[in-house]
């Protein structure tokens, strides 16, 4: 059995975290690989910092393409081989005319949580504008979705099964700067990187709109570091690079913003 209240210890996403502990006390048990549901950003970075520390088990992560937020987490013993590919995902095409009314993620997402399957079961959703989208979803839930997702909006749908290779999936746009703030705060290096003020930075992590590598910081005086990634909800994300002391000791730090 594994070390469950120390590995609970201080985690956010307290009941995520469980599960996966039983799980994974499963898979040392039968010396199988067992899998979850698909899991938020923030669940997986808490998921993968408290097992890092652990010899027994092993996890992949994937939700059907490389830069994909939600995934599912595989688990085995040490001792097992184990890749990517034991991960189960599948992908729908959800194709219907939206040029005169055009579908957002919530409502692709809306209609089908309204079939009756849980968030759980569902990973990305990709929207394709006017054509419709394309979902990630866990594979007993295809022939389900195939027949009873047949409107998203006012608009008729046809939902099949693709293939992952089949997936559109648009490469982020990089913006590359650079900034020399006099600190590492989390309001100065996010406010230059975004193109914002400072006080509306502020105003964006006093409301908890805020991600440091996916955990809501609501403090503007955090402490940033290289590899950091921040998220501003709506706002797209930004990474922290390299970081140099300059000779009048101020920081002299690297950006990439994904657009």
């Amino acid at each position: 059995m594994l070390p469950r209240e120390e590995l609970l210890k201080g985690v956010e996403n307290r009941d995520s975290v469980a599960r996966v502990i039983d799980l994974a006390d499963q898979a040392i048990k039968t010396w199988e690989v067992v899998v979850t549901d698909f899991l938020s950003p923030p669940e997986i970075v808490e998921i993968q910092q408290a097992f890092n520390r652990l010899t027994e088990v092993q996890l992949v992560a994937s939700g059907g393409y490389p830069q994909a937020e939600r995934q599912r987490i595989a688990i085995a013993r040490s001792e097992i081989p184990l890749e990517v590919s034991q991960v189960p995902v599948a992908a729908l095409d959800i194709a219907g005319n939206f040029l005169f009314d055009q579908a957002t993620h919530r409502d692709f997402l809306g209609s089908m949580l309204g079939c009756g399957i849980v968030r759980e079961k569902t990973g990305d959703i990709i929207v394709l504008g006017e054509s419709g989208a394309q979902a990630i979803v866990v594979p007993e839930m295809v022939e389900f979705l195939e027949m009873q997702l047949n409107q998203v909006r006012s608009t008729p749908v046809k939902t099949r099964r693709i293939e992952l290779s089949e997936l559109k999936i648009r490469e982020p746009k990089k913006k590359e700067l650079t900034t020399v703030e006099a600190s590492l705060r989390l309001d100065a290096i996010a406010s230059a990187g975004f193109g914002m003020s400072r006080s509306k930075m502020v105003d964006f992590i006093d409301a908890g709109d805020v991600r440091v590598n996916w955990k809501e910081i609501t403090q503007a005086s955090s402490q940033v570091k290289s590899g950091d990634l921040i998220a501003i909800r709506g706002k797209g994300r930004l990474e922290v690079g390299e970081i140099a002391v300059t000779k009048k000791e101020r920081y002299r730090v690297q950006l990439t913003r994904f657009l």
